[in-house]
Parts: C-alpha cells; structure tokens; sequence
C-alpha cells in the first residue's frame, strides 16, 4: 500500500464531513433568542441609566444632521464651516431667546395661577360629582356602625410637596445645562464639517464598505432633513392655526396655545391629545359657561385631524411614512426612558432606523415592517422607475 492510499484511507470522506451535524442544532436558535433578549435589556438600561447625558447628545447629531445641507450650501459660497456653524447655532439661540421673552409673561402668570387654578379644578370636580360625596358619607356612617360605634382619632400627618414654582426653579439648571451643552455639542458637529465622514471611509477597509457607508449616511441625513424641516413647517401652520381658532373663541393668551400646538405636534398621537385636553380644561376654568369647552376641544380636534390625516401624509409621502403601531410604542418607550425629549426624538429615530435598514440586506424586513402600508411599493415602483 502506498502513501497516497494510505492517507485516502485515514482521511474522510467530503460528503461524509459535510453531512455531520455542527453541534447542537435545535438549541443555537433559543441561545441566539435569549442573547438578543438580554442584549436589549442592557440596552435599554443604559439608555435609562445616562439618560442626562444621551439626551442633548443625541438632539445635538440630529439638529446637525438637520443642518447638514445648510452648512454644506454656506460652504459652496464661500463661508466657512466654523462661521456657517456660529450663524445657525446663533440663530437657533435667537429664536429660543425671542421666544422665551415672548411667553415669559403669559407663562409666569398662569404658573402665578396655579394654586388658585387647582382649586377651581377641584371645585368644578366636586360640583360636577357632588354625588360621589355623598356615597362616601354613607360609606363612612356603615363602616362605624360595623365597629361598632368606637371611633379612635387618629392623627393625620400632611407632608407638603413643594410648589410648581418651585419645581420649575428646582429643574431649570438641569434644563438650560442640558440646553448650552447641545448648543455647543452642536457648534463642533458643524464646524468640524465632514470629517466624521472622512474618517468613516478611512477606516474602513473594502471600497465597498466606504461607499455603503457614505450612501447610508447621506441617505439618512436627506431623509432625515426633509422629514424634520417638513413637519417643522406643517407645525408652524397649525400653531398659528390653533392660536387664531383660540383668539376667535375668547380663550386667554391664544398665543400660547399656538405655541404648545406647534410643540406638542411633534409628538404623534400623544400630543394631540395633551392638546385636546388641556385647551378644553382651560376653557371650562376660564370662561363664562363649562358648556363653552366643548366646542374648543372640538376645534382642537378637528384641526389636528386635519393636520395628521391629510396635510402631513400628502406633503411628508410614503416614503418616509412609518408604522402607526409602531410609532405609538416609539413614543411611549422614549416617554418612559427619557420623558419629554424621548418623545420628541422617538420619530425621528424610527426614520433613522429605517433608513439604515433600507441599505442592509439582512435588515430589509424590519425595514418593510417600520414603513407604512404602501410604502414598500412606492419605493420599488420609484426605483423601477
């Protein structure tokens, strides 16, 4: 026997290698489940955890990539980036500044309100429910008649919260830190201009990879941009919207309800609902009859409705559209993680996510399960096309 039969007798055979099994096939699945479970439980934690931190980091790349075009349109005439970066953070600066200015007024005197506001909201409460005082009574008598008759007086200790007033001085340091910090972060993201992408193609190392990364980022910064300067616009037009429907029905400091509809809007489905409800508390507060918040509600109602099923789908499109479920669970989660501005960003988010699907083939079906219903053939028609 000779060498060349001696190794083809100790070596296997090929089909016989390729047929074994790699190990424990029907447990890789549920290993590889509970990983992911676990890897998304640290996950969310961290978010939770260095929540003061990830927020004005996160608010600052989206305003840059928000921004993005503008600073690159400054640089093609001429100006550069480090003096693009100080006209947009300055105007943004500006416009925050007018603005606080402008409703420190009305907003100083309903926090001035407040305690006397909560008291009309109990008593309107107690008149309309004056009923539920009676049940309670009849429930108090039928509780001693069961012990009897022994009444014991027991002393009641009132721990005192602290004020609205106070609240609001107590969290406004937090608030403008966060604020400056995002400013700043900010100024460095557009000054520094496209040198994180520089360094992105530098490090990676197939050409392939550089230009899937490129594409991805553009892409994101595009979509990302259209969408924020979009409903940014639609929101301008239904604050004032809001605040002249408010002026036309008596309510008071019209202007700050165009306001809190121009923020709120932001927020999907939640946000319109705060509205509703606020515009019609106030109004049973403040104006002559309770009957007259019905029909502010119901403006309120109707001009967001009008906003979120017609004007933002026509002028946002299908593309950029996004699973409805999936968007209220967005908001409740980042309401949850990081309450006022996580359900600003969550939107946004969700439009980034689905951007970065859209370019990786592994990710294409949750890509397709974030989108809105249409949208997939929307993008194949426009991509045939």
């Amino acid at each position: 026997m000779n060498q060349t039969e001696r190794v083809a007798l100790t070596e296997p055979d090929a089909a016989d290698v390729t047929a074994e099994p790699r190990g424990p096939q029907p447990k890789d699945p549920m290993i590889r489940w509970a990983l992911l479970g676990i890897l998304f439980l640290l996950l969310v934690f961290s978010l939770a955890y260095a929540r003061n931190f990830l927020m004005p980091v996160v608010l600052a790349f989206m305003l840059t990539m928000v921004f993005s075009p503008v600073r690159r349109f400054l640089d093609r005439r001429g100006i550069p980036s480090g003096l693009s970066a100080f006209l947009i953070v300055g105007l943004l600066l500006a416009g925050l500044a007018i603005g606080a200015l402008g409703l420190a007024v009305p907003i100083s005197e309903w926090v001035d309100r407040a305690p006397e506001i909560s008291r009309e909201i109990n008593l309107k409460i107690s008149q309309m429910l004056g009923a539920a005082d009676q049940i309670r009574e009849a429930a108090k008598q039928v509780d001693e008649l069961a012990k009897g008759g022994e009444t014991t007086d027991v002393p009641v200790v009132a721990v005192r919260e602290p004020g609205i007033t106070a609240q609001v001085v107590l969290l406004a340091p937090e608030v403008l830190a966060q604020g400056a910090f995002t400013l700043i972060l900010l100024f460095f993201l557009l000054a520094s201009g496209d040198m994180f992408y520089e360094k992105l193609v530098y490090v990676l190392p197939t050409f392939r990879d550089k230009r899937r990364a490129i594409s991805i980022a553009r892409d994101i910064e595009r979509k990302l941009s259209r969408y924020l300067f979009t409903i940014t616009l639609i929101n301008a037009c239904l604050g004032i919207a809001i605040g002249i429907s408010m002026w036309l029905l008596s309510m008071p400091n019209p202007e700050l309800f165009g306001l809190a509809g121009f923020l709120l809007n932001y927020i999907p489905y939640v946000g319109s609902a705060i509205g509703i409800v606020a515009s019609s508390v106030v109004a049973m507060l403040t104006l002559p009859e309770q009957t007259a918040a019905i029909p502010v509600g119901l403006t309120y109602l109707a001009l967001t409705s009008i906003e979120g099923q017609l004007i933002t789908p026509w002028f946002v499109g299908r593309s950029l559209r996004l699973n409805t479920v999936v968007v209220f669970l967005s908001v409740t989660l980042w309401a949850w993680l990081w309450s006022v501005v996580g359900m600003l960003v969550a939107t946004p988010l969700l439009v980034v996510v689905r951007t970065f699907c859209e370019h990786i083939p592994a990710l294409e079906g949750l890509g397709h399960f974030l989108s809105a219903r249409g949208a997939e053939t929307e993008e194949e028609e426009g991509a045939d096309g």
